[in-house]
């Protein structure tokens, strides 16, 4: 990264501090040795910067929509001397066409429940496009889920989203893995996470053809 980043554009999003190690032992085995690995709404860069230097083969791709956080990224990456972080997309996870061509790997962590439901099915339609067969699709956050009740605390987090933006709020992990399949996209394994939170890992499936492929 360059040099030319403002160090006081960083921003600070606690949660990462609390959910990055739990996070990395889930990636340990489920990330390519070599490759590069797109991140969906990377937010204030914090996570990227981690992952980055936890896996140092690997080529790490930051993305964000929003022009506050891509200088944030900026910043964070360059503080960090790391030599595999690219300079941050200008990616929007809803958007027909995404500005880079394939990845080897898709991690999109907090992003679902704090969007509209058309970005979970950009981000699922642009993860059957860019990744090739067999390659993971990585998701976290806070989900419902038909095999158990969702946790009071869960519940009212719910309410303060949709209090906030009534196209926000826990998405059922039921209707992500129908809208995934769409994308050629199969739900391989839900993982539980600390905090009532869980990672959902999908992979693109060898056998069903995705249009624009």
């Amino acid at each position: 990264m360059s040099g030319d980043a403002d160090p006081a554009a960083k921003r600070h999003a606690p949660a990462t501090v609390r959910n990055r190690d739990a996070i990395a032992e889930v990636l340990r085995g489920l990330l390519p040795e070599t490759g590069r690995v797109l991140e969906i709404a990377s937010g204030s860069g914090e996570h990227v910067v981690h992952f980055a230097a936890l896996f140092p083969a690997l080529e790490w791709l930051p993305s964000d929509p929003d022009p506050a956080s891509r200088a944030s990224i900026a910043a964070w990456t360059s503080g960090a001397g790391l030599s595999n972080i690219a300079p941050p997309l200008d990616l929007d996870a809803a958007a027909k066409v995404w500005p880079i061509g394939s990845a080897d790997a898709i991690l999109c962590i907090n992003m679902i429940h704090i969007s509209p439901w058309a970005a979970t099915e950009g981000l699922l339609a642009g993860a059957g496009r860019a990744l090739d067969p067999g390659a993971p699709l990585y998701l976290y956050g806070p989900f419902r889920r038909a095999d158990r009740p969702t946790a009071p605390s869960n519940e009212a987090f719910d309410l303060s989203l949709k209090a906030r933006n009534p196209t926000w709020g826990l998405r059922d992990i039921a209707d992500v893995e129908k809208s995934a399949e769409r994308q050629g996209l199969m739900l391989e394994d839900i993982i539980d996470m600390p905090a009532n939170n869980v990672s959902v890992v999908l992979r693109r499936h060898n056998d069903i053809r995705v249009p624009g492929r």
